[in-house]
């Protein structure tokens, strides 16, 4: 309450009037406002270089631990495995498509490496055969392409799919990745290829 004076011109305590008050209101609000306006451009300029950072695995820190299969807050991974076909050496025996030691080269399961199916071959000409992954089956285990660099020569890799990630503030993944393949990178390197790297 406000000392004012009344009508009659006595002095005493006058409750504040209704466009008093909203005056003063008015000049807090807009002082307010001013830092609310402050604070959405910082964050507005904060948000707009953080949108075109992308979660990524540099295939040449990858070890294949399995950690992308588990770890990613997703009910299934965004990390899938991809192929570099201008790598491929289109192997009957493809050490990412077999396991180890398989007794025959047939599509038993007990013969493949990939525990979902996710890996699909077909045959071109004696004695190759092009390889392609069924993302839709792919849980980014890692499982054949560590077959394909033990084996073969590196043309499986795991990457972020940027669809289906949710761009975490911190990537869970990234946190329990024992060796550091996954980082923040720019909008050019967000689908970096092996062939390319």
């Amino acid at each position: 309450m406000k000392e004012k004076k009344d009508d009659n011109g006595n002095i005493g305590s006058a409750p504040i009037r209704r466009r008093e008050f909203l005056r003063r209101v008015g000049t807090y609000l807009a002082g307010g406002g001013v830092l609310a306006v402050g604070g959405a451009a910082a964050t507005k300029v904060k948000g707009k270089d953080e949108a075109h950072l992308y979660w990524q695995i540099d295939p040449s820190k990858c070890i294949q631990c399995g950690r992308c299969e588990t770890s990613c807050v997703m009910g299934v991974s965004a990390v899938k495995c991809v192929h570099a076909l201008r790598v491929c050496g289109y192997c009957d025996l493809c050490g990412g498509y077999y396991r180890t030691g398989a007794k025959v080269l047939d599509t038993a399961s007990e013969n493949m490496i990939c525990p979902t199916g996710a890996i699909k071959r077909k045959f071109v000409e004696d004695p190759y055969f092009e390889y392609t992954i069924d993302e839709a089956l792919c849980t980014g285990c890692g499982k054949c392409v560590k077959g394909c660099s033990s084996f073969g020569n590196g043309s499986l890799f795991l990457q972020v799919k940027q669809e289906l990630c949710l761009r975490c503030n911190e990537c869970k993944i990234s946190l329990e990745c024992p060796s550091g393949a996954i980082t923040r990178v720019s909008a050019p390197l967000a689908y970096r290829l092996k062939d390319k790297a």
